[in-house]
């Protein structure tokens, strides 16, 4: 029943799919196999088709919601298309690809900008603090249209947690700037298809090449030195023991997953959506076999 995960994914969202769109988040090799799935699907009332959408266990109300984020996503996405290049002008930036829900043609009220961002190697604290500077200084830590809470670099382009989640949030990335790394960065997460081979990736070829300001160049003539080393040192032993002193909550495991901070990669997830989402998903599963007798294997985070 691959077509019914692809519908509990994104129920977890308040997302109801269209045919089509089950059929692309799901592991299916034929749509013949999808329409006697949604079929069998619909007998047994483990989900309805309202207008197209297919709902699982949620209000009919969900198909207008979703359709309202999905125009509002097309207004907002040339606003987000800005701000991405304007991040891609920052020191050290090298690539810049919008996440989150605006990236699967999602916004509303309560969204955000997420951005997902690739920098130097060696220098991706350095790049980050000036990100953030910029934000609570010239934004007053408004992230509404500014939240950069994941970075990697050029020299650690592949993503170690390898699940359902992170796979959907990968293969539905629209890169913006810095064309060779993403291509790059495409190459070293081929993992992603197994879980989804049915997604088409935005191709490298419509990104936009970064063109550095001389203002940036002087920047990081600057810190292409050992004091750059020292400050680059300096800003992850900030940062990291902020955290640790902030979000006690979590345990050694969970922080080392929802806030990763080391010399590659930098994540600021506090709420740990990824263990979140995966939990959920898993609790819809064994709700569909305890009322359909549906059995659906358990997801890994």
């Amino acid at each position: 029943m691959e077509s019914l995960k692809a519908i509990l994914y994104f129920s977890i969202f308040s997302y109801p799919l269209k045919k089509e769109e089950i059929f692309t988040f799901s592991k299916m090799k034929k749509r013949e196999t999808l329409d006697a799935e949604l079929k069998a699907l619909e007998s047994k009332k483990a989900i309805k088709n309202i207008d197209g959408f297919y709902i699982y266990n949620d209000s009919d109300t969900i198909v207008k919601r979703r359709q309202n984020g999905n125009e509002h996503a097309k207004q907002v996405l040339p606003q987000a298309f800005k701000r991405a290049k304007f991040i891609s002008k920052f020191p050290y930036v090298e690539g810049v690809s919008l996440s989150g829900g605006l990236s699967k043609g999602y916004y509303d009220d309560d969204g955000d900008f997420d951005f997902f961002i690739i920098t130097k190697s060696k220098r991706l604290w350095i790049a980050r603090t000036f990100l953030i500077l910029y934000k609570k200084v010239f934004l007053l830590n408004n992230k509404k249209h500014f939240c950069v809470n994941y970075f990697i670099t050029n020299n650690h382009l592949e993503i170690h947690e390898k699940n359902i989640f992170t796979a959907t949030e990968l293969m539905t990335l629209i890169p913006v700037c810095g064309k060779a790394i993403f291509h790059e960065f495409l190459a070293n997460n081929t993992w992603a298809k197994s879980y989804l081979p049915n997604v088409t990736l935005h191709k490298p070829e419509n990104i936009s090449e970064i063109k550095k300001p001389i203002t940036t160049k002087g920047i990081e003539l600057l810190f292409n030195t050992k004091l750059g080393d020292s400050l680059e040192t300096f800003f992850r032993n900030v940062t990291l023991n902020k955290w640790k002193n902030k979000f006690t909550t979590l345990s050694k495991k969970e922080l080392d997953i929802a806030m990763k901070s080391t010399t590659d990669v930098s994540k600021h997830h506090p709420q740990n959506f990824q263990k979140k989402v995966i939990q959920a998903l898993n609790k819809k599963y064994l709700e569909v076999q305890e009322q359909h007798e549906i059995i659906l294997e358990p997801e890994h985070d």
